[in-house]
């Protein structure tokens, strides 16, 4: 079998998100979802992480990478380039442990979505033609370069970017005849060790494409591009995941379960002298209940907290309430109130925030998180909010429901 190495180059000092390496996306540290696909892909023997930093380098082996070296400070810099990175990693190994892969497989934490079998395409691709030095990840263009144009300044006239052989105007022509064009992204670059090693480049001068579909184009560098796309991760698209597969919402839904401390309430409690406490929740998650009871939706509290409280805000939400379950309990009670009722766990949403709250999870046709729920949940969750809880995330879901399922 060839030796082909993937290789993540993670440096801790990001100036656009800090530590983005490790911040959580989608409930996994970023780091991980390279590795993932690295470590499911049949071609791969071997993941390493190449890491300036200490922390990265940690979070890398809990997730499965080695990390048998920290690259230099000097190769960490925000200018540094692929190339010395990677020659240092082949030398580092070569010179302490004698391994020489064939093949070198470049996986960037920034473009974490993947499909499946990209990675194992990509590899193939690359034995099977000998003259090539590189594969490439591609997605069809979203701007035409045909139609671009160079600035020589405000006062200056502008030139044609390229040209194309026989259409003397490309600019003014339709781009149903213009050459097709793609652009590479972050996903995947698969290449010979000797490329690197010999022609001191990481793509050589015969570079093949892999062609992958637009809709994985997924590049982070700041923040609002997180958050779009973890919500491409919810949105049902077939990818590479750290965790299992994440479920789509259920067509027929017929219960959403709520957790109250977290999820109706935004986890805080205020206590005073006299031991009374109060809790803080958003008027606007009773807006849709209403209009999901007349679609055949029931909503219902299910919570461990035994203050009286929680009964309260339910008839002032006008959902129905149970409170004071053991936290070892809510699963149990989950089937008992399923069976009491007759509806069919795949019909049921449920909501929640923390580690009680993961049975009931296992139990619901589709589970979801508040945005600040625990990063198990997180994990665990078949989708997860945009709100916090207590700060509009039950109407949120609402909303989503019924933009969504199909009345019954």
């Amino acid at each position: 079998m060839t030796e082909t190495l993937a290789l993540i180059p993670a440096r801790g000092g990001s100036k656009g998100i800090p530590r983005k390496n490790i911040r959580l996306f989608a409930g996994y540290p970023l780091i991980a979802w390279s590795i993932a696909a690295a470590k499911r892909s049949a071609s791969v023997t071997r993941v390493i992480v190449s890491t300036d930093d200490e922390e990265i380098a940690a979070v890398a082996r809990q997730w499965g990478a080695e990390t048998p070296f920290l690259r230099p400070i000097e190769l960490a810099q925000d200018k540094t380039t692929d190339l010395p990175v990677f020659e240092h990693a082949l030398k580092w190994l070569e010179d302490v442990e004698g391994y020489r892969p064939e093949t070198v497989v470049q996986l960037r934490p920034t473009s974490p979505i993947r499909p499946k079998n990209m990675v194992d395409e990509a590899v193939h691709i690359l034995l099977n033609h000998k003259d090539a030095d590189c594969v490439r990840g591609v997605v069809p263009a979203a701007q035409n370069p045909f139609k671009m144009w160079r600035f020589n300044g405000d006062e200056k006239p502008l030139d044609p970017l390229l040209e194309v052989d026989g259409i003397p105007e490309p600019y003014n022509a339709p781009r149903q005849i213009l050459p097709p064009v793609y652009w590479q992204t972050g996903h995947i670059d698969a290449i010979r060790a000797l490329t690197i090693v010999n022609k001191k480049s990481l793509t050589g001068d015969v570079i093949y494409p892999l062609i992958i579909d637009s809709k994985y184009t997924v590049d982070i560098d700041t923040l609002p591009d997180w958050a779009k796309y973890e919500a491409l991760v919810y949105s049902g698209l077939e990818m590479v995941t750290p965790g299992t597969a994440r479920r789509l919402m259920p067509e027929t839904v017929k219960m959403i379960i709520c957790d109250f401390d977290g999820v109706v309430t935004n986890n805080l409690v205020l206590t005073d002298e006299n031991g009374k406490e109060t809790v803080s929740a958003s008027r606007s998650d009773s807006m849709h209940i209403k209009t999901l009871r007349e679609k055949g939706i029931e909503v219902m509290i299910l919570s461990s907290e035994p203050n009286p409280v929680v009964k309260a805000r339910a008839k002032k939400m006008g959902v129905e309430a149970m409170h004071g379950i053991g936290m070892q309990d809510k699963g149990r009670v989950m089937r008992e109130v399923l069976e009491q009722k007759n509806i069919k766990a795949e019909h049921v949403i449920y909501v929640g925030n923390d580690l009680n709250d993961l049975p009931c999870f296992e139990i619901a046709g589709w589970s979801v998180a508040v945005a600040d729920a625990y990063p198990e949940v997180l994990r665990a969750a078949d989708y997860v909010l945009s709100r916090k809880g207590g700060h509009g995330a039950i109407r949120e879901l609402c909303e989503l429901i019924l933009k969504n399922v199909i009345p019954t």
